[in-house]
């Protein structure tokens, strides 16, 4: 799947996973030799604390809310550590590092996928 910033007119990744469900969602990059793109979808907008136990790369993540503009950002998350956004969303784009910055992705742009 194709992610877009629609404000900076930029790609943010060509090939995207969506995550729907629990077991998705739980897994996510674990265990993984290499960063991949994944996009996590919740029902509604909530706090979603984020760890990188047991992944073994630095990744960026953009926190959507539900009309999918950037609330905020994390990028360099890295292996083993722990991260809780501030604000509410409804959706989670984990990329490998460096795509935040490449896109020049902030808060306030519009993402679409």
């Amino acid at each position: 799947m194709l992610i877009k910033n629609i404000s900076k007119k930029t790609t943010i990744s060509k090939n995207a996973r969506v995550c729907k469900g629990i077991l998705s969602k739980s897994i996510g990059l674990m265990f993984l030799l290499r960063p991949k793109t994944l996009i996590f979808i919740f029902k509604k907008e909530k706090i979603i604390p984020l760890h990188m136990l047991f992944v073994f790369f630095p990744i960026d993540v953009l926190f959507l809310d539900k009309n999918k503009i950037v609330i905020e950002k994390k990028e360099k998350f890295l292996p083993f550590t722990f991260f809780t956004p501030k604000k509410k969303v409804m959706y989670v784009v984990e990329l490998p590092h460096g795509k935040i910055k490449k896109s020049k992705t902030n808060v306030n742009d519009k993402i679409e996928f």
